[in-house]
Parts: structure tokens; C-alpha cells; sequence
């Protein structure tokens, strides 16, 4: 038995405790390794299967490997028709001894997504100049291609489109819109496009959410190495920098990150940023540095009519390899109303529902598939979600509207913040009037829910449960 082979079944060992065994039946057993220059490449058999174990596994299989090697092997996952000439362990053997059936789906293409790198660098710290994404055409989930422009999003996709040219009217651009709306698929196409038509062979392109820009600044400062973090983000041909609204109250990475915009303007270097706040809704921020923002083109990205949603759902279906029929896809349009994340989910589960089944997709399936989505409840306001949200929490809704500070009362109050935002017409300041609270309480509340969420921290985990619950069973999106 070779090395590969062992380090394989191990890591398979681990993740069966780790998983379910339906989940680890599904996805882990359809995976090849193979081993290469120190690094573990486990190969996908479609974009289907890679899609899902890149959102809900990749963290469990980089822990179970990382547990076996003694954290000295990373881990890349692509597809199975670009498996090298290595070397390679299916589960097929492994599934033998273990009597798991295998389960395959077609080929395609994959990459990897910047979230999973930036899940192993949270897990093992690095030095600054090595906490870096090898960018290339391969490194980027989202493209200019695969995104459906409507009448919410046409500016800023046309935004985009224009920082990739020679001849780009300006050269920062800022988008914002409410959580799910496209701007990551924006920014990654920004990236993706830029690297695959650069004169250069190698553009320097740096990737990265506002969070994981103030770490490796902290990282710098524990290591004596800022020049190394300056050099890194000032010397670089794009600077794709997500989630603004993290810097809020943050003076010192403010001052930073002024500095190493005004480097990049410089140089002639190009700039994403991208926020859930306009610069004029950000509180807590530097003038000159919200100047610099509002010294680009600003573009907002709002939620998609119904005619977007069904050309969304019918372009998500053509990711699995799967034709939608027009009634399926206008039922679907018609009852899934939420973010672009929502009906990207509800397509996953449907595929994978129909695969599963050996059969079709069906009215009668998608229906069964909405359900776990919406109901027919009312048109959803903020009453509604003050009545699911203190439910949801066990509290009285009446107490949510006092000065409390308990932490219950906090997250609710700030889950409420979050869903107001997400699903309303409703300002951040009419928020704050229903709570007698100011603009910038309910701008720090929302912030620190996508914190946690971003974090998986327990408690972000719990606050993530609750909102696809409330979002899922409690309320119907508008």
C-alpha cells in the first residue's frame, strides 16, 4: 500500500466521523486523490458535486487532512478530467472495505473559490507574504459570462465590464447592494477577466475581504514585517478588496487602507471595492477615506424583477447540466423572491433531488422543493419579522424595543436589523425609528451579524441557522 493511499483512507477515516454517512456516501466517495509536490489534489467528478463540497465540506476535509500530515499538506480540489498523470486513490478501493456505495455524476470544469483559501489561512496563521491565493483563469468561481444582467444590475455590470479595458473611464469602482446580490460575482468577474486578457503573464491581482485585509496587517505588526504587507497590496496591478463596512471604527486600518489606495491610484492601478453600505451610509470612517471611495464610480445592485429571477434560475440549472422547463422556471421566478444565494440554493437542491431520484425534474418536485423556501404567509414587512424573529428567540416582542443590553436581546434586535435590510424597502434610518435607535446602531447591528456569520463562529453558525429558518418557514420575501 503506497503513502498516498494510506493518507487517503485516513483522512476518509476521519471525515466519516466527522460527517454523516449519507453526506460522506454522496460527496467524499465520488472524490480521486492524488498526491503532488506535497499537496493533496482531490478530483470532483462534476461542477455539481464540487459546488456543494466547496460551500459545506471543504473546511471538515482540509481539517481531516491537516490532522493526518500534521498540517504540512494543503489541499486543491479540482476535476476529474484534468486529473496528472500521478499516482491516484479512488474511493472505490476504499468504499470496498467500508462496503459504501459509490455514486457518480457527469464531468465538467471547476475551480477554487478565495472563501476556502481563506478558511486555511484562518486555521493555520502564515506570514504575511505567504497568506496569498495563486490567482490565475483557474482561481476564480464567478465570470463576466455567467452573469444575467436585468434592469437591477445593468449599471453595475457595465461598471465592471469597463475596469478590465485599456481604456477604463475611471480606475476604482465601489458596489453596493444588500447581501446576495451579485457583488462577489462582480468583483471575481473583474478578477477572472483582467487575468485572462492582461498583456502580462502574470498580473499581480490581490483578492481579499476587508477582514482578512485588517489580519494580515495584525500579522505584519506580530511578525515586525509591514514592509512586506505594504509591498504586497500597494505593488499590485487590481485590488479586489470586499465587505468596506468591516473597517467601521477601525482608525489605524482606515489610515492603511487610505494609504495603500492613494499608492494604487498612484501607480495607475485598478480598484473593486465592494460594501452593503453606500460611503454615505458607512459611519465611524474617515472623510478622506470615504472621499476616495465616492472619487470612483459608484454603482448599487438592487434585487432582481421576476423576468432576472427566471433567467438567473434557468443559467444556475445550465451549471448542473440540467434544461429547466418554462413552467418550472416561471413557478420557480413567481415564488422564490428573495436574494440571488436563495435561488441558487433551491436550484442545488432540486437537482440534487432529481439526481438522487433517478428522475426528471417536475412541477410536482419543484413545489416540494419551495416549500422548504416560502409559504403563502402575508406580504412580509417589518412586523412580520419582529413577530418570527422574537419567536424565532423565545422572547416578547415588546421587550426588544427596550434599552436592553442582554445579549439575547442584542442578536435578536440585530437579526432584525439584518432581515429589515435584506427583504424591505425600509431605510436604515426607518429602521432605527421603530427601535428608537440611531442610523449607526442599526448600521454596527447589521455589520456585526455578517461578521459572525462570515467568522462560522458558534454563535454565527447559530445566528446563520436561525435566518435560513426564518427565511426558509416563518416569512414570505417580497
Amino acid at each position: 500500500m503506497s503513502y498516498m493511499n494510506t493518507t487517503w483512507e485516513k483522512v476518509c477515516d476521519s471525515l466519516q466521523k466527522r460527517l454523516s454517512p449519507g453526506t460522506f456516501k454522496v460527496w467524499i466517495a465520488p472524490l480521486v486523490a492524488s498526491e503532488h509536490d506535497g499537496q493533496l489534489f482531490l478530483y470532483a467528478p462534476s461542477l455539481f458535486v464540487m459546488n456543494w463540497i466547496q460551500e459545506r465540506l471543504f473546511v471538515d476535509i482540509t481539517e481531516a487532512v491537516s490532522e493526518v500530515s500534521g498540517g504540512t499538506m494543503k489541499v486543491q480540489i479540482e476535476v476529474k478530467s484534468s486529473v496528472p498523470d500521478k499516482p491516484q486513490v479512488s474511493l472505490t478501493d476504499y468504499n470496498n472495505k467500508q462496503h459504501i456505495p459509490y455514486n457518480g455524476f457527469p464531468n465538467t470544469k471547476v475551480s477554487i473559490s478565495r472563501s476556502h483559501i481563506s478558511s486555511q489561512t484562518e486555521q493555520l496563521p502564515l506570514p504575511v507574504s505567504l497568506v496569498k491565493a495563486p490567482f490565475s483563469s483557474r482561481s476564480w468561481r464567478y465570470s463576466f459570462d455567467s452573469f444575467v444582467v436585468g434592469p437591477c444590475n445593468n449599471l453595475a455590470h457595465a461598471a465592471a465590464q469597463n475596469m478590465i479595458k485599456d481604456t477604463a473611464s475611471v480606475d476604482t469602482l465601489f458596489l453596493s447592494s444588500g447581501p446576495g446580490l451579485g457583488k462577489t460575482h462582480l468583483t471575481q468577474a473583474v478578477g477572472q477577466a483582467l487575468c485572462n486578457i492582461s498583456n502580462r503573464a502574470n498580473p499581480k491581482v490581490e483578492y481579499l475581504t476587508a477582514e482578512e485585509f485588517c489580519s494580515c496587517f495584525v500579522q505584519s505588526l506580530r511578525t515586525k514585517n509591514v514592509d512586506s504587507f505594504k509591498g504586497r497590496f500597494r505593488d499590485t496591478d487590481l485590488f479586489l478588496l470586499e465587505d468596506i463596512h468591516f473597517l467601521q471604527g477601525k482608525e489605524k486600518m482606515q489610515d492603511e487602507l487610505l494609504a495603500t489606495i492613494r499608492s494604487l491610484q498612484g501607480r495607475g492601478s485598478r480598484v473593486v471595492l465592494t460594501s452593503s453600505f453606500a460611503p454615505k451610509e458607512l459611519k465611524n470612517v474617515d472623510n478622506r477615506l470615504v472621499s476616495r471611495f465616492c472619487s470612483g464610480f459608484l454603482a448599487g445592485i438592487e434585487k432582481p424583477n421576476a423576468e432576472t429571477r427566471r433567467r438567473i434560475l434557468i443559467e444556475k440549472a445550465k451549471v448542473h447540466a440540467v434544461v429547466l422547463s418554462e413552467a418550472v422556471a416561471d413557478f420557480l421566478a413567481m415564488k422564490l423572491v428573495g436574494d440571488i444565494r436563495q435561488l441558487e440554493s433551491s436550484i442545488s437542491n432540486l437537482v440534487l433531488k432529481a439526481k438522487l431520484l433517478d428522475c426528471m425534474i417536475s412541477m410536482d418536485m419543484a413545489k416540494d422543493v419551495i416549500a422548504q423556501y416560502t409559504q403563502d404567509d402575508p406580504f412580509m414587512n417589518i412586523d412580520s419579522i419582529i413577530h418570527a424573529v422574537s419567536g424565532s428567540f423565545g422572547l416578547q416582542a415588546e421587550k426588544l424595543y427596550s434599552r436592553s443590553r442582554k445579549q439575547d436581546f442584542v442578536v435578536a434586535r440585530n437579526t432584525i436589523f439584518y432581515l429589515a435590510r435584506k427583504h424591505t424597502d425600509m431605510s436604515l434610518q426607518e429602521i432605527g425609528d421603530r427601535f428608537h435607535r440611531r442610523h449607526s446602531t442599526v448600521l454596527k447591528g447589521i455589520a456585526s451579524i455578517e461578521r459572525e456569520i462570515q467568522r462560522k463562529s458558534p454563535t454565527g453558525r447559530q445566528i446563520a441557522n436561525t435566518l435560513n429558518l426564518l427565511e426558509r418557514t416563518n416569512i414570505h420575501l417580497n
